[in-house]
Parts: structure tokens; C-alpha cells; sequence
């Protein structure tokens, strides 16, 4: 593994909470997205009395621009290597954050909860984690423009507008997915999806959860109802692992939702309901 190396932006957000002294929330973005996906999050948490902070995947351009611009910044970024980033960045924090996490974001907030770093986390439309085992069609076929080519692992695969609208934007209409697509969407590195893929045949896998940890604390899965990337049969999954630790642990599922529903129209309902859970036990 590369060693993490904070940025001074992410150094600046850090700096920043521990002087702010209120309950750090940190945002975790999944593959094809920025830290920007998480700007009218943070404003909404920040109104809320707590202090957030978006860290973005090592290398992450600042733009969407500079991202579709330079797409290879993004290969070879391993579970492992994003986790361990992320885990530098909490442990300069003088209070352990609620971390918020959404899809391969989701699956990286269990993972650092699983190593105690967590004070509550929110783990949205979450990738899948070693001994989560269903493999929906819906699933398998929102990550084929990956796994189609064993190559892939080590590159930058950037998702056409189909391939966007069918695996996050299919719950809503064909207008706000082509404003998405444009707004958001920057390339993604293909070795998540396949240590993902592998990750219940592969006992040394990188995608693996410490789940029974007491220090792992109360966690929340919110699945969209429409997901076709994250169906709830792996969210629900997710959820069936999690609960055996004795901590608290929830999920709920929201209504015709699908897998853009943290950066859709429909977001505040999203972060309403994961405020509300923060609120909670951080």
C-alpha cells in the first residue's frame, strides 16, 4: 500500500474542527464522484452545529473538469489504500467523527467504524464486504463497464450516460439524469470493483469489515428502494452481518429512490434522515 498522504486542503478541514471544538461529521464520496458531491451536505450539518469535513480519495482532482481532463489520476486506488487515507485524516481529529458514507464510500465508513474510529456512522447504498453474498443481476450488470475487461483493474473506466443512468440515475427522469451525468460524474478506478467482485473468495481481501468490534459503534444502512448498483438484498445483507455486533444497528429503506439519491433532487431527504441518526448518538 501507498503511504496516505493528506492534502493541505484536507489538512486545512482538520485544523479547522479541532479548533471549532463541535462534533466532526466526515463525508466519504464512493467511486465516479468528488468531494464536491457532498458540498450541500456539509452546509446542512454545518447548520446543524456540527463541523464537517469532505476528504476526498488520495489523488482526487479538485474539479469535475480536471477530473474528466486527467482521468488516469484515479487508477490503481485499492480499498485498502483509500481506507488507510481516511484513517490518517480521523486520527489527526481531537474527536472521533460521525463518518457518512455512500456506495464504495459506504463500504469504507463500515470499515473504519470496524476499527473503532467512528463515533456513529451512516453508511448509504454501501458495496458489499466479504461474506455479504448475494449477486443481483442489476448489480452485476452496474458493474459489467468494470468487469468486463480483467484490464480494467488497473485502470480509469469513466461510465457513459447510459451506463450512468441505468447504475445511479434510473429513478429519475431522463432530464435531471443528464444534468448528473454532467455534473458529477468523473472516472473511477477499476480495482474496488474487482477486490469487491473477489472479496468472498480471497480470505486476504481489502474489502472485509471487523463487524463484531465493541468499539465499532451505532450504525445506520439507508438503502434506495430502486438501487439497481446496491439492491437491498445486498444492503439488507450488509444490515444481517452488522447486527450481530452489539452495538446499535439499523436500516432503513426509502422509497423510489435509487443510487444518485445522495446528490439527486431527492437528497435532502437522504440527509435528513441521516442527520436525525447523527444527531442521535454523535
Amino acid at each position: 500500500m501507498t503511504q496516505p498522504t493528506i492534502t493541505a486542503r484536507e489538512t486545512g478541514q482538520v485544523e479547522r474542527a479541532n479548533k471549532d471544538g463541535h462534533q466532526p461529521v466526515m463525508f466519504v464520496h464512493g467511486l465516479w464522484l468528488l468531494p464536491s458531491s457532498w458540498d450541500r451536505w456539509a452546509d446542512l450539518f454545518e447548520q446543524s452545529g456540527f463541523v464537517a469535513l469532505t476528504p476526498g480519495w488520495p489523488d482526487d482532482p479538485d474539479t469535475v473538469e480536471e477530473a474528466n481532463a486527467e482521468p488516469e489520476v484515479f487508477a490503481k486506488k485499492s480499498v485498502g489504500d483509500v481506507a488507510d487515507h481516511y484513517d490518517a485524516i480521523v486520527r489527526k481529529l481531537d474527536k472521533r467523527p460521525a463518518i457518512i458514507g455512500h456506495s464504495f464510500g459506504g463500504l469504507l465508513t463500515q470499515i473504519l467504524a470496524g476499527r473503532g474510529l467512528s463515533a456513529a456512522s451512516v453508511a448509504i447504498d454501501p458495496a458489499p464486504f466479504r461474506g455479504v453474498l448475494p449477486l443481483p443481476i442489476s448489480a452485476l450488470k452496474s458493474a459489467s463497464p468494470v468487469l468486463k475487461n480483467p484490464a480494467n483493474r488497473n485502470r480509469a473506466v469513466r461510465l457513459t450516460y447510459d451506463q450512468f443512468r441505468f447504475g445511479f440515475a434510473n429513478a429519475v427522469s431522463k432530464e435531471e439524469a443528464k444534468e448528473l451525468y454532467h455534473t458529477y460524474a468523473v472516472p473511477g478506478s477499476g480495482e474496488p470493483l474487482f477486490q469487491a467482485a473477489s472479496a468472498n473468495l480471497n480470505p486476504w481481501t481489502e474489502a472485509k469489515v471487523n463487524s463484531r468490534n465493541p468499539e465499532r459503534g451505532p450504525l445506520l444502512i439507508i438503502s434506495g428502494e430502486k438501487d439497481n448498483t446496491v439492491p437491498w438484498a445486498i444492503a439488507n445483507t450488509s444490515f444481517k452481518r452488522q447486527r450481530r455486533n452489539e452495538g446499535v444497528t439499523e436500516i432503513v429503506e426509502l422509497k423510489d429512490r435509487g443510487h444518485a439519491l445522495v446528490i439527486d433532487s431527492g437528497w435532502r431527504e437522504v440527509a435528513d434522515t441521516a442527520l436525525t441518526f447523527v444527531r442521535r448518538f454523535a
